[in-house]
Order: structure tokens, then C-alpha cells, then sequence
């Protein structure tokens, strides 16, 4: 029947007919969308409050007051480590004069035609004096010698540069002191080169039961 209809309306009817129908249509996608829409709603972008960006910029003015109270205490930092070890170089340089002393000393002792000889202890005197001086003007400068002989082997002082058999020392006791460490406040300026004590082997304790007792081989 709707057919024959359609087959007897004139061209105008039907596309009024038409047009009803897609108007129809539009109407019911969009009741879908809407029904879409409210059942999956999409979060909104919020704007934020005026509260919200005063917050906000607090937190970016205490952050920058943090940094930059951060760079001046290291800047701070930096002016007093080069006040106080601006000489470092300067003060590591200067205890070759106490290693020459040292050196010189020890030949002038070492040498046979001048033992016990009035002009050797004079010399050796005013080397002592000259040390001593050299000494007392460092650690007006806080440069201090490191205490060696007798102490446990302190890597943070001392640099073992051999060991030495004596079971008359724990293991590791510093018995020989081969050149002197100093420290400039509380920084190393260089450590003290030393010899520690080690327990006798056994092989050589075997060595000498068999001297002692020959028949035994």
C-alpha cells in the first residue's frame, strides 16, 4: 500500500516526505549522542582558582628563595676553602725545605771523615735549629706533622711502604718512619710514608729449630 502511495504522490510530495524522514533521523542521532554524552561524561577542564594560583606562586617564590640560599651558603663555602687553603700549594711545595734538611743531615752523619767531629755537631746543631724553626713557623700556619712511630697504620695518614718483621710490635704498628706526613687544618697537605711491623714467618723460625739442632736433618 505505501508503495502505491508513493507511486501516486507527485515528485514535490515525496521529497517533503524525504525531508521528514531525515529531519526524523538528525533528531534521533542526536537524542543518541545526548544519551552517550550523559552517560560518559568527559571531565571538563577546570580553570583554576584564584586561591589555587596564589598557592601556586607561594610554591614557585619559595622554591627560588631555596635555590638561592642554597648557591649562597656554597658560595660561602667556596670563600672560606680559599681563605683558609688558598696557600695549599704554596705550603705542599714548601716541605721540600724540611726533606732537604732532612737529607742533608743524614749524609753529613753518613760521612766517615767528618764523624764525631766538632765541625759536624755544630753543622748538625743549627740544622736542628732550622728545622725546628721551619717546624714552629708551619704550624703557626696550622700545618702540622702527622704522629707516626708506635701508632697503628692509618690509611687516612700514612702510606706503608714496606713491612718489617717484629714480633715485638702488633701487626701493623708503624716502626719506621721514612719521610714525614703533615696535615694543613683538617685536610691531608701528604701522608707519611712508613714501615709496619709483621709477624715473623714460620719458615724461618723452622730454619733456625734446624741450627739450633742439627741432628734432626
Amino acid at each position: 500500500m505505501e508503495k502505491e502511495e508513493n507511486q501516486n504522490n507527485t515528485p514535490i510530495e515525496q521529497d517533503k516526505d524525504n525531508l521528514k524522514k531525515s529531519e526524523k533521523n538528525n533528531e534521533k542521532i542526536d537524542t543518541e549522542n545526548k544519551q552517550e554524552a550523559d552517560t560518559n561524561p568527559e571531565e571538563e577542564i577546570k580553570e583554576p582558582t584564584p586561591e589555587e594560583k596564589i598557592t601556586e606562586l607561594e610554591d614557585k617564590v619559595t622554591r627560588t628563595f631555596a635555590e638561592m640560599e642554597n648557591q649562597r651558603r656554597r658560595f660561602e663555602k667556596e670563600k672560606e676553602d680559599a681563605f683558609e687553603y688558598g696557600g695549599y700549594s704554596f705550603a705542599k711545595e714548601a716541605l721540600n725545605l724540611i726533606d732537604n734538611l732532612d737529607r742533608s743531615k743524614h749524609v753529613l752523619e753518613s760521612d766517615v771523615e767528618l764523624k764525631e767531629t766538632k765541625a759536624l755537631k755544630k753543622t748538625l746543631e743549627h740544622l736542628d735549629i732550622i728545622k725546628k724553626d721551619l717546624i714552629s713557623i708551619f704550624e703557626k700556619n696550622n700545618i702540622k706533622p702527622i704522629d707516626s712511630l708506635n701508632k697503628k697504620l692509618d690509611p687516612n695518614f700514612h702510606q706503608a711502604m714496606m713491612e718489617i718483621e717484629d714480633d715485638t710490635k702488633e701487626p701493623g704498628t708503624i716502626i719506621q718512619e721514612i719521610q714525614k706526613g703533615f696535615t694543613i687544618k683538617d685536610r691531608l697537605l701528604r701522608p707519611s710514608l712508613v714501615g709496619v711491623s709483621k709477624k715473623v714467618t714460620i719458615k724461618e723460625e723452622k730454619t733456625e729449630e734446624n741450627q739450633e739442632n742439627p741432628e734432626n736433618k
